[in-house]
């Protein structure tokens, strides 16, 4: 039996579906990503639940640190599956976005090699979405079975 859950915080607003233990799998839904510091101790969880990641939705921006920190062997994705990436940025007490370089370096690195090459081959992380879907995301990920 599956139940829903929806985790919200001040900063981080994840949808997923989690399955009981015996199916071991943790399904992202939606999510438009976020501050960075949530996402890095969720998927930390998960890295050392053993549990597979499902990606079937948009997974945006910090969502696609999963990528970094959960073994690329027990990440799968479905055709609804999208992942958004793009620069790091911060927003001051004023509103204000400010771009943050050496933040989106390490993030790039740690992306797999296939996901570096994809993010190059478009042109590098921008303030611009880049958004890896359909076939050339199941060339990265199988598909779920």
């Amino acid at each position: 039996m599956r139940h829903a859950a929806l985790i919200k915080t001040a900063t981080l607003t994840f949808t997923l579906l989690a399955a009981l233990p015996a199916s071991a799998e943790i399904r992202i839904l939606q999510s438009p990503g976020g501050q960075v510091g949530p996402f890095l101790d969720l998927f930390e969880k998960v890295r050392e639940s053993g549990e597979r990641v499902v990606i079937d939705g948009p997974c945006l921006s910090a969502c696609t640190l999963v990528l970094s920190m959960v073994p690329g062997n027990r990440i799968c994705v479905t055709r609804r599956a999208a992942l958004g990436f793009h620069a790091a940025r911060s927003v001051d007490r004023r509103g204000r976005s400010y771009a943050e370089p050496e933040a989106t370096e390490l993030v790039l690195q740690a992306y797999p090699g296939a996901v570096r090459n994809w993010i190059a081959s478009r042109g590098g992380l921008t303030s611009r979405l880049l958004v890896l879907r359909g076939r050339e995301l199941a060339a990265i990920y199988p598909r779920c079975r």
